[in-house]
């Protein structure tokens, strides 16, 4: 623990003494900062000018009170040497890995945080997108989310998202696979391996990418834990897609904050009446969420303004888009049924007589025009691409 300020181990301390995210430790840590914070709340008094009323004095007290039992029972020394045993570190306000973007959560913002794996989370955030949905993810759902995250993976972009079974895992999996960067938000300590069933993916992320907790090493998950971490989702990234979301989903607590952070929310559109894409088009229709079906309109969506342009989707280029103006207009003057003669055809494309044969036996040669008793007609195929 070489190094270790006061105000680090505070930090560490007050990470165990409350639950993630609690606005009133917050206020109390902007008031005094977080060495005097732990002081209160080891001594259970409220500093002088923190409380604007009975009622909010009534509600430190009962938090304090609650604080120092949890802190009692916390161990923020041994904490820090376990995380330096499988080489983590915690990050607080202020440290160059900060990401300044968390500080949009305002009395919300974390604590400090717990990391574990190579990965510089300041840097990884700069351009960063949030791929989140149903645990119970269909095929489609976890193609998609893979693939995704692979190509944003493959043109610079971290992919963010919550470790889950599902869409999150086949996110990770996919920047992985493409040697990208991408970061998972934990509900629990860095080295609880949960669900149990993506071991070997954070075994693979720690060595290769970023573990990231609000809360100490060895801490397990509760179920509100892990509403409460899709904050930090949102907030480390600069947009958040749902690619499958039923209509109650913990992804949608993601696009919610997204949307509060005044982040990008973008969502997938599922099959039409598939249960896992209730959710995305919900956000597609009542929400004002941005359609996305590929990374380039997601790098549009969140990248520099007029630098990271989707490209227009390319159509099926026909024969006849490859004729000069003259040339089309002659077999526009042809009609769908029947023959016209020369003269007919270039009376109607407004054209010499001349030139009009000309055109005419250019169109024969290309396969659009036939001989016919009076004149020329199309061939069966050019009535089909009419």
């Amino acid at each position: 623990m070489d190094g270790m300020t006061d105000e680090t181990m505070a930090r560490a301390a007050l990470c165990a003494a409350a639950e993630p995210g609690e606005a009133l430790l917050n206020r109390l840590i902007d008031h005094v900062g977080a060495r005097e914070a732990l002081e209160a709340i080891r001594t259970q008094r409220i500093p002088d000018g923190l409380a604007a009323s009975k009622d909010e004095e009534h509600r430190f007290e009962r938090r304090l009170q609650r604080w120092s039992i949890r802190l009692a029972a916390a161990a923020p020394e041994q904490d820090i040497l376990v995380c330096e045993r499988f080489g983590g570190r915690l990050v607080c306000p202020g440290n160059p890995e900060w990401p300044t973007t968390l500080d949009d959560l305002g009395s919300q913002r974390p604590y400090a945080l717990w990391l574990r794996g190579p990965g510089d989370l300041r840097y990884g955030c700069l351009r960063s997108v949030a791929l989140v949905g149903s645990r119970a993810a269909s095929p489609y759902g976890l193609r998609v989310s893979a693939d995704l995250a692979a190509d944003l993976a493959t043109q610079g972009w971290t992919v963010i998202s919550g470790g889950a079974l599902g869409i999150d895992a086949a996110a990770h999996r996919g920047a992985l696979a493409a040697d990208g960067p991408t970061v998972a938000v934990f509900a629990n300590g860095v080295d609880v391996p949960y669900p149990a069933a993506n071991d070997g993916l954070f075994a693979e992320m720690a060595r290769r990418s970023l573990l990231v907790s609000e809360s100490p090493p060895g801490t397990q998950p509760q179920r509100l834990r892990f509403l409460v971490r899709n904050r930090v989702i949102a907030a480390l990234s600069r947009g958040t897609v749902v690619i499958e979301a039923e209509r109650r989903s913990g992804a949608l607590s993601t696009a919610t904050w997204s949307q509060k952070l005044g982040r990008v929310l973008m969502a997938v559109p599922g099959p039409v009446g598939a249960r896992t894409s209730v959710g995305c088009h919900r956000l597609l229709r009542e929400e004002g969420a941005t359609l996305v079906t590929g990374p380039e309109e997601v790098i549009e969506a969140v990248g520099r303004i007029g630098a990271d342009l989707a490209p227009q989707p390319e159509t099926p280029v026909l024969p006849r888009d490859r004729l000069d103006r003259e040339t089309l207009a002659v077999l526009e003057a042809l009609p769908a049924r029947g023959a016209a003669g020369p003269a007919q055809v270039a009376a109607k494309a407004g054209l010499d007589l001349p030139t009009a044969n000309g055109k005419l036996g250019l169109l024969a040669a290309g396969g659009f025009l036939e001989r016919a008793p009076g004149g020329w007609r199309l061939t069966p195929a050019a009535k089909q691409r009419r």
